[in-house]
């Protein structure tokens, strides 16, 4: 009874803190004064190595304004050719990359150089330094160059992936910018494994942006938190008068949170389905609570399995 009251209440105070129009607006607020689409079409996973140009076109065309690319999903230059065939104007894009890594002889900058030719675009909206291992040069060196790449206007906003505390501890004392994102793997399954970080950057301001979000429908079905989605998606299909799914649970799980969610689709039917979340009933403290408590009964991480050790 006492975990039990002591997820309900940190459930509530989440809850609460969240605001109104953070989980109304389709952007969120960063630590820089810049604003985030809270719904992200990720070019990894499912598209990694892939040619992502119809994916990122249809997600575009139904849409999706804010796109998340990587150096290491070798697949820039068809996210750049999606962007480009768009015919969209760069400031109605939202676009992210992710460092892999600085190759001997070269700097931050040089690699950034070369994802802005790939992406055809002059600047990307939000840079992150994708993992905070195997890198040859210590961690808080890396941020100063991701720190100067924003000084010359090449990144808007700039960040990490992956981080953990002691990879904050490790850049922050000699940083002059406060990282405005971290972008990790977030879902029920590793909710309890990543208060630690999650509170870490609430003192911080750094804002958690998902990926992997969709994980317990679609990697670990058959879990705990399945009847506890199926029975709040029966509860707001019959309030809103249309089918609600257990997935759109799952991102207004995140969306109440106040978190970005970075996924992947080649449908333009599903696209339509994440936007949808917009429209949808916010969860009640209670349906918060219910959904991370039975997540926390197992663990499961499909990405970056380092972050656990």
């Amino acid at each position: 009874m006492a975990v039990l009251s002591l997820f309900r209440r940190y459930s509530q105070q989440a809850f609460n803190q969240t605001s109104r129009a953070a989980m109304s607006s389709p952007t969120l607020t960063l630590n820089d004064g810049n604003t985030i689409p809270w719904l992200g079409f990720g070019t990894g996973t499912a598209l990694y190595g892939k040619d992502a140009e119809n994916a990122v076109r249809t997600a575009i065309d139904n849409g999706v304004i804010h796109l998340d690319g990587a150096q290491v999903y070798r697949n820039e230059e068809s996210l750049g050719a999606a962007i480009a065939a768009s015919g969209k104007p760069r400031s109605s894009l939202y676009i992210t990359t992710k460092l892999e890594k600085v190759p001997a002889g070269q700097t931050v900058h040089d690699t950034l150089v070369v994802s802005l030719k790939k992406l055809q675009v002059d600047y990307v909206d939000l840079f992150l330094i994708h993992f905070p291992i195997n890198h040859e040069q210590p961690l808080s060196t890396l941020w100063k160059q991701v720190e100067d790449v924003q000084k010359e206007g090449l990144a808007r906003s700039i960040g990490v992936s992956n981080f953990r505390v002691k990879d904050f501890e490790a850049i922050l004392p000699e940083a002059t910018v406060i990282p405005a994102v971290n972008q990790i793997e977030y879902h029920p399954y590793v909710f309890k494994a990543d208060q630690p970080v999650i509170e870490y950057m609430k003192a911080k301001n750094i804002l958690p942006t998902s990926f992997g979000g969709l994980s317990p429908i679609v990697r670990f079905k058959g879990g705990p938190v399945d009847p506890v989605l199926t029975s709040i998606a029966e509860r707001l299909s019959k309030t809103v008068g249309k089918t609600v799914t257990e997935g759109q649970v799952l991102q207004l799980w995140l969306k109440t949170k106040g978190i970005p969610a970075i996924t992947t689709t080649s449908k333009a039917e599903r696209i339509h389905e994440y936007l949808a979340v917009q429209s949808l009933p916010n969860l009640t403290a209670e349906d918060v609570a219910a959904i991370e408590e039975a997540g926390s009964t197992v663990h499961h991480r499909q990405f970056a399995k380092f972050f656990d050790d």
